[in-house]
């Protein structure tokens, strides 16, 4: 019996029309970048396993997809890891290699390595797939594309001007009709940490926080307890949890909060002066919401982190990113402060379908489909369609003299525009029939009329 086809779970294939669809929205993320100085690159499907574990924390570091060494390789397992339990040190000897977890890492290697052909401040744009072992559900996929602009070289704060206001653009382009930029400062988290005596406890309360829309307080209180995070401490974070006043208000509430804080203060004016700026300079459609508790798991963040999400959809975050200072130090190259942001293609295309968005142009299939009368007029379409496509337009001919039935059917299927008709009387005359497909109008021209009438 024939194995039933199946693909894994969390990854999807995609049908022509699909494709179209998802070459929209990155045509558009693209040209976005592109008007705001970025280039662009690409970095290898998977790296080696040291590029990347120990980069996005422990809860990160689970969802690696590791790559199985092969043939002699395989020889080489740490045996003796395997007999003292050491789990992590036997799996890096059975796998050197891993899929990328995002963009970000593989980009600090990239700068490093290419240190001495790029000019800083290095600004790229990246559009690649990336892979992650979570599970699978609504809006979350284990294979997934991710698109990308950094600046690494400057810890200059114009750049995270620019990049709401790239957020801002881009959705506005692909009519996302309402979203909401998220924004905090990692400086701002430390200062909390710092305040309720926990400095140490840093990552596991960013951690926790960051998890508040999904497991509500009482989930973050509990988690903080099990982490070890004392009582006190929680009592004096949790005011902060229930901030509903307006960026200017909830600013003024944090500033007294930490006022015995020099890191969290300094955050605080480093979001303040973002904040001021886009006010400045306005949004088309976005809304800009500080929010204390946006916290983003990633270890590497050092400063601004963002992340947007689409307000009539229910979905997590569809954009993210923030500052990182040190990123390339794990790399040997100290002091390179960076900052990135993230489009979750994935993501923007559910958003886009749920919400009928996509235009209606973007379902259009092949410009000229020629119908098949036969031998002869299959010759001479042949000759006409190669003169067609010098003149940069697609077109095909059916291969074989089906009914006509048959054949308008598949012209409909994959949504061609126009049908060229050249029989008998046609081709002694030099004419063709062309049927507008959406219209259903039919109009007769010459060759020249055809190419004139399609180009434009």
């Amino acid at each position: 019996m024939a194995q039933k086809p199946s693909i894994p779970k969390g990854t999807r294939d995609f049908l022509p029309q699909d494709v179209a669809k998802r070459t929209y929205i990155y045509d558009t993320i693209k040209d976005v970048f592109k008007k705001y100085g970025f280039a662009p690159i690409e970095t290898p499907s998977f790296e080696l396993s040291s590029t990347l574990l120990g980069k996005y924390g422990e809860e990160g570091d689970r969802l690696i997809f590791r790559v199985l060494n092969s043939g002699d390789k395989l020889k080489k397992a740490d045996l003796e890891a395997l007999k003292v339990e050491n789990l992590p040190r036997f799996a890096n000897s059975l796998a050197e290699k891993a899929l990328r977890y995002d963009l970000t890492v593989p980009f600090a290697r990239f700068v490093v390595q290419h240190q001495h052909e790029i000019s800083f401040p290095f600004k790229r744009y990246q559009i690649q797939a990336v892979w992650r072992a979570d599970r699978p559900q609504h809006g979350r996929y284990q294979e997934f594309t991710q698109c990308d602009a950094d600046v690494v070289g400057s810890d200059s704060l114009h750049y995270e001007v620019d990049f709401v206001q790239i957020f801002d653009e881009v959705l506005t382009n692909l009519n996302v009709p309402s979203f909401t930029i998220l924004i905090n400062n990692r400086k701002i988290l430390s200062g909390i940490a710092e305040v309720s005596g926990e400095q140490d406890k840093l990552i596991d309360i960013t951690v926790a926080i960051d998890k508040l829309d999904k497991i509500g307080q009482e989930g973050v209180e509990k988690e903080l307890k099990e982490k070890g995070v004392s009582e006190q401490a929680i009592e004096k974070i949790k005011p902060l949890f229930n901030l509903t006043g307006s960026n200017k208000e909830n600013l003024a509430e944090l500033t007294r909060f930490l006022q015995a804080s020099e890191i969290g203060i300094k955050g605080i004016e480093e979001l303040q002066y973002v904040l001021d700026q886009v006010d400045e300079l306005g949004l088309v459609r976005a809304e800009l919401k500080f929010d204390v508790t946006l916290a983003r798991g990633l270890n590497y963040y050092t400063g601004a982190i963002f992340e947007v999400k689409a307000n009539d959809v229910k979905m997590g975050s569809i954009c993210g990113g923030g500052r990182y200072d040190d990123l390339t130090g794990l790399f040997g190259m100290p002091n390179i402060s960076g900052v990135g942001i993230s489009f979750g293609a994935d993501r923007i295309y559910d958003v886009l379908k749920e919400l009928d968005l996509f235009p209606k142009d973007t379902d259009k299939g092949m410009t000229l489909m020629f119908v098949n009368f036969g031998e002869k007029e299959q010759k001479h379409c042949m000759r006409l369609a190669k003169e067609i496509r010098q003149n940069g337009i697609d077109c095909e001919i059916y291969p074989t003299a089906a009914k006509m039935q048959k054949q308008m059917k598949y012209a409909n299927d994959i949504h061609v525009q126009h049908v060229a008709i050249v029989g008998e009387t046609e081709m002694s005359e030099s004419l063709i029939q062309l049927k507008n497909m959406e219209t259903g109008d039919q109009e007769e021209m010459s060759l020249e009329e055809l190419i004139f009438h399609l180009k434009k």
